[in-house]
């Protein structure tokens, strides 16, 4: 996992949309799994165990990195985004899940999860400076669209449920811009803090709310669950959201519901209707006009100091290091002199200025 956060020679975007790929790969399986362990487990008892295990699993990379790496004082600002994240992400986000898979199939509820991507495009819009063309907003509607039809396919416990997943995802949709924006801490440690701040959370919440005694295997389950499903595919996330901003690293993680909903039909039998394929259709035409919406323009880069991972050729990280071929992907402390130019850009933590119109 280290070889592909650092150290990656690949050309242009390319090595950021594979780590968002593979985040939703890891995601995308939680779905169907949840589902069962749902079966022997309350949803907020596994709320706090996905999360805690993806802390435990994320902190030796976390070690390693504060050990090896500079580190820049936690400023009120990102104190703010890591909370907002905790909160939104770790703890409204997953319950909420949760509770709608009570409600409905894994394969219905993984599928609507698309609508995180239209959460997260509307409200960088809205509040975090993304800018969207017409063909953003064409896979805005074709998300929506896909949403309505699944939703109203399995009558009004589809609409609860329903509801319930468009209130986490809007949830997650604000995890997802505050996550892009924290420059003062690492992936892993960020999702250290938060698997253990949401994680024991819930866990708490869960243990006071419904008593419960569990099996030791669904408990155990529930961590290795939360490790790879929650804590790797959270910091590789990280990177992905950094580099193309949350709503173009969104659009790659669109794939997790997909695989989620194909693990549901042929795992766990749950029934393949046309409202599943048609509004399967719907979200990948979303998904592709969204990624193609970009745009360019001058602007002006203010100077700015953080950390994060980044390369020397991308015309942005101007800084020399004696020895580093600029291709090497690497992280640490930086400062960025003032700049101004015109290029195509994606709304990552260079881009997030205003747009006229």
């Amino acid at each position: 996992m280290l070889a592909l956060l650092e150290g990656q020679r690949a050309a242009g975007p390319v090595s950021p949309l594979l780590l968002a790929l593979l985040a939703a790969l890891l995601f995308g399986a939680s779905t169907p799994a949840s589902k069962l362990l749902l079966g022997t487990l309350p949803p907020l008892h596994l709320a706090g165990l996905l999360y805690l295990g993806a802390a435990a699993g994320m902190l030796p990379v976390a070690l390693r990195d504060r050990r090896r790496r500079p580190r820049k004082p936690i400023d009120r600002r990102n104190l703010g985004r890591l909370a907002g994240s905790v909160v939104f992400g770790g703890i409204v986000g997953p319950v909420l899940v949760l509770l709608a898979l009570r409600r409905s199939t894994s394969g219905s509820v993984a599928l609507l999860l698309n609508l995180e991507i239209v959460a997260t495009a509307v409200l960088g819009v809205a509040l975090f400076r993304e800018h969207l063309g017409r063909l953003g907003w064409g896979g805005v509607a074709g998300g929506l669209a896909a949403g309505a039809l699944i939703s109203a396919g399995s009558g009004w416990p589809g609409l609860r449920a329903g509801l319930l997943v468009a209130g986490a995802c809007l949830a997650w949709g604000l995890d997802n811009h505050f996550t892009a924006l924290i420059d003062a801490l690492g992936p892993a440690e960020a999702a250290v803090w938060k698997g253990l701040v949401a994680g024991g959370t819930n866990l708490t919440l869960g243990l006071a709310l419904e008593p419960a005694h569990p099996a030791l295997g669904a408990v155990l389950g529930a961590l290795v669950v939360g490790v790879f499903s929650f804590g790797l595919s959270i910091v590789l996330y990280v990177v992905a959201a950094q580099h193309l901003g949350a709503t173009r690293a969104q659009a790659a993680f669109a794939s997790a519901p997909f695989l989620g909903a194909g693990l549901s039909f042929v795992l766990l039998g749950e029934p393949l209707g046309w409202e599943h394929l048609v509004a399967a259709l719907l979200l990948v035409a979303g998904v592709a006009l969204l990624v193609l919406d970009r745009h360019e323009h001058a602007h002006v880069h203010p100077e700015l100091e953080h950390v994060h991972s980044h390369r020397h050729d991308d015309g942005h990280h101007l800084h020399v290091h004696p020895g580093l071929a600029p291709s090497v992907r690497h992280t640490h402390v930086h400062r960025h002199e003032p700049l101004a130019h015109a290029h195509r850009h994606l709304p990552d933590l260079h881009h997030r200025h205003a747009h006229r119109g």
